[in-house]
């Protein structure tokens, strides 16, 4: 299984930089988990094969980029983007971005080969075959509804919390996997910043380790993502303060393979 974090963020070259103010992380080149960059930072290559586009929750920083990703492959799509969702999340979407006043209402448009784009309904806790990777949807804590995910192929598991705060169902789901390959866990904010990380429900290095203490897997590396930028340097230097050899950052644009 391959994985890549897209980068939505540039530096005063113009060039992408390391700070991540969105979202998207593809899956073997053919599925987008969330799209906060999508529609930005797809190369040619994601655009001919993503189709599947999987989201965690409806926050505009792991959106922003699929209306643009849709619209730019409008006239020459051959099946449409399926978008695979909880339902509070689809609802959000059809009332508040595709409700022809923000943007058009792809799932009531076609082109000459057919339908845009398609909905299809996540259930938590029910496991669903989306492009050859088996995705389980995983209730986490944030302030709105919000899932996590253990994704698994023929080779490899892996998981990814999305948007959190402290959680246990997402670590029953986790510690029941037999070999997991990699853990992706959000981190938000610095410590100093622990009484916003409550009130919007992210994650602190000190809170995040303190939520290690659930996870039962020794040896597994831990990357940390979703980085607010302006504190990014910060959260690092706490996250290397845990002292713990599993934890790294996920390099943006950087390739994984598990």
């Amino acid at each position: 299984m391959k994985l890549q974090l897209l980068p939505s963020s540039f530096d005063e070259d113009g060039r992408s930089s390391v700070r991540q103010h969105l979202a998207t992380f593809v899956i073997n080149g053919r599925v987008s988990l969330d799209a906060g960059s999508l529609g930005f930072a797809a190369t040619d290559e994601h655009r001919d094969f993503i189709r599947d586009v999987v989201l965690t929750h409806a926050h505009l920083d792991h959106i922003a980029g699929l209306p643009l990703f849709i619209d730019d492959l409008f006239a020459t799509l051959r099946e449409p983007i399926r978008i695979h969702a909880i339902k509070p999340v689809i609802d959000v979407l059809e009332a508040n971005i595709f409700n022809w006043q923000i943007y058009p209402r792809f799932s009531e448009l076609s082109n000459s080969f057919g339908p845009i784009v398609e909905y299809h309904e996540l259930s938590i806790g029910r496991s669903t075959r989306i492009a050859d990777l088996d995705f389980l949807p995983v209730a986490v804590e944030h302030r709105v509804p919000a899932v996590g995910f253990v994704i698994s192929d023929e080779s490899s598991a892996i998981a990814l919390s999305g948007d959190t705060a402290e959680m246990n169902a997402f670590w029953d789901a986790v510690n029941e996997v037999g070999d997991l390959s990699a853990l992706f866990l959000e981190c938000a904010l610095p410590d100093e910043m622990e009484e916003l990380a409550r009130a919007s429900c992210h994650m602190t290095p000190l809170r995040l380790g303190n939520e290690l203490r659930k996870f039962q897997h020794s040896d597994c590396p831990i990357y940390a993502i979703n980085l607010k930028p302006i504190y990014r340097d910060r959260t690092i230097d706490q996250l290397m303060a845990l002292n713990d050899p599993r934890i790294r950052v996920l390099d943006v644009g950087m390739t994984y393979e598990f």
